[in-house]
């Protein structure tokens, strides 16, 4: 048997190692499933589940055809405009065409998903699809051709290793702008505007999906190396352990101060949170910085939870907040805690944050990167949601939101106890677990 060279033993283990990554990061759908099952109703139960799975199934088709090519494609700063449908993709360093595109769509799915969850419980399945399409094909490919194409931010030195910005906060606000144009659920807020609690029918199911969502974050952090490098890989995972876990424990604190006693499903937005903050300068920055950006990331979602409740924007799960809020956050902390070693051994480009003497500048460039995305993201995603609004709709019928969107949209129950069979052998409605006292919005619907 022919001896093989140290240059492909490493080819072959660094694209394993990178397949495995990418399918953590496919199973964070799962991780995701579950969290929104858990935090909304159960009678939308399959409906969360289904569209978080037409995310990953859609989405892979339509980034495979022309996502992929905006993204990684030859062109210029703003746009890639070649290798559609994989037509001659080129090796990514030492990763293969199939495991670099097998990679990136996995973050493709990721960014879809999470406004599967802020818009929960009313809105069309139809119209959800429609979105569908378009962040996989455009929203998100254009706007990660800027940064990880080699585009103009790319060019400016902004720095966001795994997608603090790139997938989570461009997921977040589309989901901002969706609860908005498809407006609270019934019964969210009061006669007076006070928003009212609609708790979700599985906490159990939300902590799992949160585990699941942290293993797969080791797919998601480390694998962005894109090669088995040691110690970085290993470096990387520290400080997304040490986010995760300030997150959780800061969330806990803050609810348990604020509310006398310690939330479960908020402690674990704080892990998440801790986690979206970290993806951007978890190469970057030491242990003890990751700690410090967790655990602000902890306290951060707490406070935005309650300020977008305070401005009637219903977000079921909190995905604007963790993904969002604590994106941005994670974002502008690169530009404050990246330390000049770490930004020197990543070889990215950059420059060291302000706690190591490098001034506004590597902050500068964050803010630029964050307040391109925000700008980008709400703009085209005011257009796409705005269109499906005007011609299919975006929310369902008040009828069909009291009854579940299970039997509703799909014609099957999450939960078969849940349901009333009609004399026909139709599913009719809720049956056991009634709807509840609800109000008619005071917020336009679609």
């Amino acid at each position: 048997m022919e001896e093989l060279s140290a240059d492909a033993v490493k080819v072959i283990v660094d694209n394993v190692f990178v397949l495995v990554a990418a399918v953590l990061v496919i199973f964070m759908q799962a991780g995701f499933a579950m969290v929104e099952t858990g935090l909304t109703r159960g009678r939308d139960a399959a409906n969360i589940v289904m569209k978080n799975m037409m995310d990953f199934c859609i989405g892979a088709l339509i980034y495979f055809a022309f996502g992929y090519a905006l993204m990684f494609g030859v062109g210029n700063g703003w746009i890639g405009y070649h290798n559609f449908f994989l037509g001659d993709a080129a090796e990514v360093g030492t990763l293969s065409p199939a495991t670099f595109f097998l990679f990136q769509t996995a973050f493709a799915a990721t960014a879809a998903t999470i406004v599967s969850g802020a818009m929960a419980g009313r809105t069309k399945f139809k119209a959800y699809i429609g979105y569908t399409v378009f962040i996989s094909g455009l929203i998100y490919p254009i706007f990660g051709h800027w940064m990880w194409g080699g585009g103009w931010l790319a060019e400016r030195q902004f720095l966001d290793f795994a997608g603090s910005t790139v997938v989570h906060a461009t997921g977040a606000w589309a989901a901002l702008v969706g609860a908005v144009l498809v407006g609270p659920r019934l019964g969210k807020f009061g006669p007076d505007g006070r928003p009212r609690a609609i708790p979700g029918h599985s906490v159990p199911f939300a902590i799992l999906g949160t585990f699941i969502l942290l293993v797969g974050w080791y797919g998601f952090n480390p694998g962005s190396q894109l090669a088995a490098d040691f110690p970085i890989v290993a470096d990387v995972a520290v400080t997304t352990t040490l986010a995760a876990a300030a997150g959780g424990v800061m969330a806990m604190i803050a609810t348990w101060v604020l509310q006398k006693k310690p939330d479960v499903s908020m402690s674990a937005n704080g892990v998440l949170a801790g986690l979206v903050a970290i993806t951007a300068g978890c190469v970057f920055v030491h242990p003890w910085a990751a700690v410090v950006i967790g655990g602000l990331a902890g306290l951060v979602v707490v406070a935005s939870v309650r300020f977008f409740d305070r401005v009637r924007v219903d977000d079921p799960v909190g995905a604007i907040s963790v993904h969002g809020t604590c994106g941005v956050l994670g974002t502008l902390a690169v530009g404050i805690f990246a330390a000049p070693d770490l930004i020197q051994a990543a070889g990215l480009g950059g420059s060291e944050g302000l706690l190591y003497g490098g001034g506004l500048t590597q902050l500068g460039r964050q803010a630029l990167g964050s307040a391109s995305n925000f700008v980008w993201v709400i703009a085209t995603s005011a257009v796409v949601f705005g269109v499906l609004k005007a011609t299919i709709g975006l929310r369902v019928s008040e009828e069909e939101e009291i009854s579940g969107l299970d039997v509703a949209e799909h014609g099957v129950a999450g939960y078969g106890e849940h349901v009333i069979v009609g004399s026909g052998g139709q599913l009719t409605g809720v049956g056991s677990a009634p709807a509840a006292t609800v109000e008619r919005p005071t917020a336009p619907v679609g």
